[in-house]
């Protein structure tokens, strides 16, 4: 399927629907480190581009004419790590994304973002302008370790197609979901060699100490070692830190389902930035995965049009994405 990634950072979404079977032919983004990264890691065309340019930007998606846009909107002024002002200006991206949409008018596109965006009227702008411009959406957070990735991040999916009902992708995602949430030890295995490991929380109301045999907390854009003064809290796991460290890099990104082959380019500090902000590879692959199924199920029933269709979870077959430990098949 003939993809275009906006506000491609530095890759996740775009290798997510790549592993899915889709030809990404084009990727945008405004920061030069990221687009950098993404150029080391990717053979299609990507541009340096200010997605608020919509008119230019709509011209050169049309030279693609893809089936499907994805991207991720900045989401710092939506995310509880940063001030929650939707009107710091970043926001407005989410609104340039749907008119963009609107515009090139693909058969599908998919949206990702935090999902404190659900009740934010800069996501109630571009759904009115999705809608008006044909598209069914389904709306869901998913919980990445349901999604073969060993992280319980939860963000949130705008998913449309022109002519659809609403909720036309829930019974698909619903079916979709590993039955088991995904574990550091059941993605990695014997490849690493501690039991727990200190990830900095935002106050010391907060556990710090996690274990590897529960999925990883959010991989956030900043990566603290543990504080000399760090108190401790009841819901650590275990009491004694003199052990205690924090992932790597390498781990952090692996934990965001990057391959090892994937190239990171720049200081620890962006390295570490870039890696917090991107979409998990294997949550996109999974979405990527639930959009072709719903497209074989439509092709198994003749086709029935798929503005009059009626989806029920039963009449879904599950998706079998997962082996019983929830990693991917």
């Amino acid at each position: 399927m003939r993809t275009v990634d906006l506000f491609c950072g530095c890759g996740g979404m775009s290798l997510g629907f790549q592993n899915a079977g889709y030809d990404v032919l084009a990727a945008f983004d405004n920061w030069d480190r990221a687009i950098e990264v993404y150029k080391h890691n990717f053979s299609h065309d990507v541009y340096k581009k200010d997605l608020s340019d919509e008119e230019c930007t709509v011209q050169l998606i049309k030279k693609y004419n893809p089936r499907i846009i994805i991207g991720g909107p900045p989401c710092q002024d939506f995310s509880s790590a940063g001030k929650r002002n939707e009107d710091n200006g970043r926001g407005d991206l989410t609104i340039n994304f749907a008119n963009i949409v609107a515009a090139c008018n693909p058969e599908f596109f998919v949206m990702e973002n935090v999902a404190r965006i659900r009740n934010t009227r800069k996501l109630a702008i571009a759904r009115s302008i999705l809608q008006n411009a044909g598209y069914g959406l389904t709306e869901c957070v998913l919980d990445a370790s349901l999604c073969g990735v060993p992280q319980s991040r939860k963000r949130f999916f705008l998913i449309g197609r022109v002519g659809e009902s609403h909720d036309f992708l829930l019974p698909f995602i619903k079916n979709g979901l590993s039955r088991k949430h995904l574990t550091l030890r059941d993605f990695f295995g014997d490849e690493i060699n501690f039991e727990y490991y200190y990830r900095h929380p935002r106050s010391y109301a907060r556990r710090g100490i996690f274990s590897i045999d529960e999925p990883s907390p959010t991989i956030r854009g900043v990566n603290r070692p543990m504080p000399k003064g760090y108190p401790g809290h009841p819901g650590d796991p275990v009491k004694d830190l003199s052990e205690i460290r924090e992932l790597s890099t390498e781990l952090r990104s692996r934990i965001q389902t990057f391959p090892v082959s994937f190239n990171f380019i720049g200081n620890k500090t962006e390295k570490e930035q870039m890696i917090g902000n991107a979409v998990p590879v294997n949550l996109a692959r999974f979405v990527g995965e639930i959009i072709k199924k719903y497209l074989a199920y439509m092709e198994r029933d003749n086709f029935v049009p798929f503005e009059k269709k009626i989806y029920h979870y039963d009449d879904v077959q599950p998706l079998m994405l997962f082996d019983e430990s929830g990693r991917y098949c």
